[in-house]
């Protein structure tokens, strides 16, 4: 097994931020929500609603700028799918420096990796996108919407840290259960731990659909059937 190590200046093995643990039991019909009309008969459950999510990335972002009350932060987002959560973490920062007098600023940036065809993972991780040389010295900040298998971010991580960032930390809206990856990656900061379930929504894709889609999704396998071959 191969294990990754933890990517983070601090010591110990505890996270800053434990997720909050969503299990099947909890999962909601989509009748008690709205799901736009293109997408009624194409998710199955749904598994977070979209203002729990907000809520929660609020939580995120104050963890966050605690644990770094005075550095400027770089956030560095996975593109395509972290790109909501960035976007929200990254206000939620900003709100967090409207309501303290300890205004330190942050930068981004964005990065491209993609592992996945179809609802299976490719085994190989391909990344572009980023000048690594602007994270030297810095205290980086990496956003991803979902370690699934753990391989994006065991490859992607120390590929960041040769350009010797000051401090190198994952946040991840979502962390899934699974037992049958080789790969057993653990983020600083974590939204929801989430069964083992191919999930859509708030910018998490199947094929490049359900992009649009405000709420954590179970996709049903009509949805599956429907989106194989892409958004047509």
């Amino acid at each position: 097994m191969v294990v990754a190590p933890r990517i983070s200046s601090c010591t110990g093995i505890a996270r800053h931020f434990e997720p909050i643990k969503i299990t099947s039991e909890m999962m909601l019909p989509t009748s008690d929500f709205h799901i736009p009309n293109h997408y009624k008969s194409d998710v199955r459950t749904i598994l977070i609603p979209h203002g729990l999510i907000i809520d929660r990335i609020a939580s995120l972002a104050r963890s966050i700028r605690a644990d770094n009350p005075t550095e400027t932060l770089h956030l560095v987002c996975v593109l395509k799918g972290g790109f909501h959560f960035f976007n929200d973490l990254q206000n939620a920062l900003k709100s967090c420096h409207e309501s303290t007098s300890n205004n330190v600023p942050f930068t981004f940036d964005f990065v491209r990796a993609k592992s996945y065809a179809g609802t299976s993972t490719t085994g190989e991780v391909k990344i572009s996108g980023l000048d690594t040389s602007k994270l030297l010295g810095r205290h980086v900040v990496l956003c991803e919407d979902i370690v699934d298998t753990g391989r994006t971010m065991a490859l992607l991580a120390p590929l960041l840290e040769e350009s010797k960032p000051k401090s190198l930390r994952v946040a991840s809206l979502l962390e899934k259960r699974r037992e049958d990856s080789d790969i057993k990656f653990v983020a600083d900061y974590v939204g929801f731990s989430v069964p083992d379930e191919f999930v859509v929504g708030f910018c998490l894709d199947y094929n490049d659909a359900f992009r649009d889609l405000d709420h954590i999704c179970c996709i049903s396998p009509a949805g599956i059937e429907r989106f194989k071959d892409g958004v047509i």
